[in-house]
């Protein structure tokens, strides 16, 4: 009890600093060095780990999901660092927005196997997306495996649930009409198929599950502005997404945390969270990796990214429950790529089923070309050029 009163204490103390400190207006602007320590020392007495931020989580709620910004090394491995502190937790299911459920059987046998089969965790992978050739995306297979094969007889497996299906993009002629995508989806849109897989296999059941999925499907609360010329405002709020959809299914049991990510801009590039006002406090904190909750916190930020548009007097806490920061932007890094994912063997299957738009965009015509946009992906410096 003493130690939540002082919890609370502190989170006000936090809530008065910003009230002085930010506009009214939610314009961001950067703070003082003094309210950047102010702050820093206040939050750093609320922050945990990492790791132990996104267990705690699930004292309250049955299913987080984790905001990523995709093929960012460190965030992967901070996924394979959780999952033997999920499974003592009671945590038992890992879901991965890169996977085919149509494979859900063979990555069971993959992960409760004898031996852990690399080929194999290529297949399931290739099996969804021809071109996620990320070597620690396919390693949170192994993570999985390596506990599974420490466990003592009897005790509880764990798993890592597939959300998706195997798209037909193949099928695609060239225009996006209602009829044309409904073959390329055939089993509904992703989003819809993937709540219904949660429904299914974690809800209905009264299991727990963490969700490793790009940003914009984990929002629960937060709705994203789509461009709609016929609207008022010119724009219209999405809320169909992964997290829309399991929070209208489980009121109150589903949380989104950000994994530390730059903001897409209003009018293009990249922005850094807060307009840099964030990383400025976390900078204070010695840039070590925390994690925190953004109610009552600094999640009082203001922010004028793309997110903010629709949302007047936009605050990073209207975005998501918690927010993970492991390091700043200049020592991100891209995955690794395995090499051995894309072959002569498997290129003309590749070819045919790259998860794009044949007619939109033009095919690689070699799968050097193609393995060259792979690379250009995972160079986070050629990303992030543009982020201010």
């Amino acid at each position: 009890m003493v130690a939540a009163l002082r919890r609370l204490r502190t989170l006000a103390c936090i809530g008065a600093a910003l009230l002085i400190a930010l506009t009214t207006d939610a314009a961001p602007r950067p703070l003082s060095s003094a309210t950047a320590e102010q702050l820093a020392k206040q939050l750093a007495s609320v922050v945990s780990t990492p790791e132990q931020y996104v267990v705690n989580k699930f004292e309250r709620v049955d299913v987080v999901l984790l905001a990523e910004e995709h093929a960012l090394r460190h965030n992967l491995l901070l996924a394979q660092r959780l999952i033997p502190l999920l499974h003592q937790a009671g945590v038992y299911n890992f879901g991965m927005e890169f996977g085919a459920n149509e494979d859900q059987a063979a990555l069971d046998a993959l992960v409760t196997g004898a031996r852990y089969d690399e080929a194999q965790a290529r297949r399931i992978m290739f099996s969804y997306n021809v071109g996620w050739a990320f070597q620690e995306y396919m390693d949170i297979y192994r993570a999985a495996w390596q506990l599974n094969r420490s466990l003592p007889p009897g005790a509880r497996k764990f798993r890592i649930l597939n959300l998706s299906y195997r798209y037909d993009y193949a099928s695609f002629t060239g225009a996006r009409t209602p009829a044309a995508m409904a073959k390329v989806y055939h089993k509904g849109s992703a989003d819809a198929f993937r709540a219904n897989v949660v429904q299914r296999e974690i809800l209905a059941r009264g299991e727990k599950l963490l969700v490793l999925t790009g940003s914009v499907h984990a929002f629960t609360r937060y709705q994203m502005p789509l461009p709609d010329y016929n609207a008022d405002g010119f724009w219209r709020l999405e809320d169909r997404h992964l997290g829309n959809r399991l929070q209208r299914l489980a009121p109150g049991r589903v949380a989104t945390i950000v994994l530390h990510q730059p903001f897409p801009g209003k009018f293009g590039g990249q922005r850094y969270p807060a307009g840099g006002a964030l990383d400025q406090v976390l900078t204070q904190l010695g840039s070590r990796p925390v994690g925190f909750d953004l109610t009552g916190t600094i999640g009082e930020l203001a922010d004028d990214s793309y997110y903010s548009i629709g949302h007047p007097d936009f605050r990073l806490r209207d975005l998501a429950d918690g927010y993970i920061y492991e390091m700043p932007f200049e020592r991100f890094q891209g995955c690794q790529i395995d090499e051995h994912f894309l072959t002569e063997q498997n290129w003309p299957q590749a070819r045919r089923e790259i998860p794009d738009f044949p007619g939109i965009h033009p095919p690689p015509a070699t799968r050097e070309h193609y393995l060259q946009k792979i690379r250009e992906y995972v160079d986070i410096r050629q990303r992030y050029r543009d982020l201010n």
